[in-house]
């Protein structure tokens, strides 16, 4: 099951050259992230209150592949590599049509408010399964 999330290239996005400032990749990818989670009916502010589990990102790679430049439309896509208990392994690829600029395999982890590992929540295991 791929994910996907649109991104527009803003003027804001891009160094003085027009292309897009490395760091802006990963903030594109975690907003798809965010929206992957959303698409699945869980709501992060809820599940914070209620269980008291958040996720946070453990490991980052990362290949900057080809620039993306200045009013670029482009796609994030979002797959899930592998899931244990208390962690999930994605790999995010932004394309610009069909062309990968940016793939990086992210690992996130559940960990309790106070930062300890917690237990992926119900709903996620059985949205990924």
């Amino acid at each position: 099951m791929t994910h996907t999330f649109s991104v527009h290239v803003y003027y804001e996005d891009t160094d003085l050259a027009g292309i897009v400032y490395y760091a802006n990749y990963l903030k594109f990818v975690e907003r798809a992230r965010t929206e992957w989670v959303r698409d699945m009916g869980v709501d992060q502010v809820a599940l914070k209150q209620n269980e008291g589990v958040v996720f946070a990102v453990r490991r980052v790679e990362a290949d900057y592949l080809s620039p993306a430049k200045f009013d670029d439309e482009l796609t994030v896509e979002t797959r899930v590599d592998a899931m244990t208990g208390a962690r999930i392994v994605l790999t995010q690829d932004v394309k610009r049509a069909e062309e990968i600029l940016f793939s990086a395999v992210v690992t996130i982890v559940a960990i309790t408010q106070t930062g300890h590992p917690a237990r992926l929540p119900a709903i996620i295991r059985r949205n990924l399964h």
